[in-house]
């Protein structure tokens, strides 16, 4: 990965492109590109959910940037993350990562441990709303 690449990681409470991120890490050297986009689902345990609301931590995009930067340095690959706060309906992108590397297989794999890091590290929390109107926080407590 060149040193004039900038990292791109950053929370936004506006809708996301995931070609942002795809944009990101593409380059000449890189066979694969895989993006992962997480967005609402309309259930959840069986429970019918109506919209998510996300709030974060006001450093949770220095813990995204740290991650991202962590990954890269590890893996020699490039890496990208953005992931939205605030109000979101049913279909609306919540997270959207990329990854480049030579071949596919190592970029599934390191996609796959930034997302999962990204979600146990990244202090944003979600709380889902149902259809009956109830409400339920989830992983509120890391």
């Amino acid at each position: 990965m060149s040193d004039a690449v900038e990292l791109l990681a950053y929370i936004s409470d506006q809708p996301l492109d995931p070609t942002e991120v795809e944009k990101a890490v593409t380059g000449p050297e890189h066979g694969a590109v895989v993006v992962f986009t997480g967005t609402v689902r309309n259930h959840d345990g069986g429970q019918p959910v109506s919209a998510l609301e996300y709030s974060a931590h006001p450093e949770a995009g220095r813990f995204l940037r740290q991650i991202c930067t962590e990954i890269t340095e590890s893996s020699g690959l490039p890496v990208a993350a953005i992931h939205r706060i605030g109000p979101l309906a049913i279909g609306e992108l919540a997270i959207a990562v990329a990854v480049a590397a030579p071949h596919r297989a190592e970029a599934f794999s390191t996609c796959a441990t930034l997302v999962d890091r990204i979600k146990h590290e990244v202090p944003i929390w979600k709380r889902q709303l149902f259809t009956d109107g109830l409400s339920e926080w989830v992983n509120a407590c890391g």
